[in-house]
């Protein structure tokens, strides 16, 4: 049996929803078991985007069991009124966001690291494992996959909008708020470890002997070993970094 449920979604939530329900309030057949989660995520909003949301005029958890004529007003992150304690549906996010990615979105990944921020990914990650980092290592999840994104075990994740490489970087950095936040140059394009600074001579039987000529400064990863310097291809990261920091302080 079903129950007819009025919703009312703001702002960036309106991307999930059928042309003809965005930005108004509209009406939707719920089981009559539904809870106020199983309802927003019944109309294809996942939960991870919401911050809050009222039943019937009242602040409500997601475990609010839905009644017939129940009205939903479902705010995302950034875009509500001020909530009275208890009421926020996620824990708050780390000052700096730590991040795992699903398997379509390498060059997003190589691009936050190339910016300093923490990035799990593989090529063959299952969404699965994608879902059990986030939940045990205090990851949110990026995906252009909406089911990955209604998984119960996650506290934060994103659905990005764009399938181009730079533009995602943008939505992150703004729906994070990782502006002044970045470290450019200091993690492993590859696998995401810490880079340190390495003397020249201890990496010298890693180096193409162009480049043990032209170049003094080094660094390398301390976790795979990889090694980095400022070279041509440094030169354009740099120069797209620039970019990225001229366009997130505004």
């Amino acid at each position: 049996m079903s129950i007819p449920v009025q919703f009312a979604f703001t702002g960036p939530l309106n991307d999930f929803l059928r042309r003809e329900f965005r930005g108004k309030t509209f009406s939707y057949p719920c089981p009559a078991t539904s809870t106020a989660k199983d309802g927003v995520e019944g109309v294809g909003v996942p939960h991870v985007e919401v911050a809050a949301l009222r039943v019937n005029g009242a602040w409500a958890p997601f475990a609010q069991p839905l009644r017939a004529g129940d009205r939903l007003e479902v705010y995302p992150r950034w875009e509500h009124p001020p909530l009275p304690s208890g009421y926020a549906l996620h824990p708050p996010l780390p000052e700096v966001t730590p991040f795992v990615l699903d398997v379509h979105l390498g060059k997003l990944a190589r691009l936050l690291r190339m910016l300093g921020f923490d990035c799990r990914y593989e090529r063959d990650y299952a969404d699965d494992q994608i879902a059990a980092i986030a939940a045990a290592e205090g990851r949110a999840a990026l995906t252009r996959d909406i089911p990955l994104l209604k998984r119960k075990v996650l506290d934060w994740g994103y659905w990005l909008r764009s399938q181009h490489p730079e533009v995602q970087l943008a939505e992150v950095l703004g729906y994070f708020r990782l502006a002044g936040k970045l470290q450019p140059f200091t993690r492993c394009l590859v696998c995401n470890g810490p880079l340190a600074a390495v003397d020249k001579s201890l990496v010298a039987d890693q180096l193409e002997p162009e480049t043990r000529t032209s170049f003094e400064e080094f660094y390398r990863c301390t976790a795979c070993g990889r090694v980095y310097w400022k070279g041509s291809h440094y030169e354009r990261m740099a120069r797209l970094v620039a970019q990225v920091g001229k366009e997130t302080t505004g």
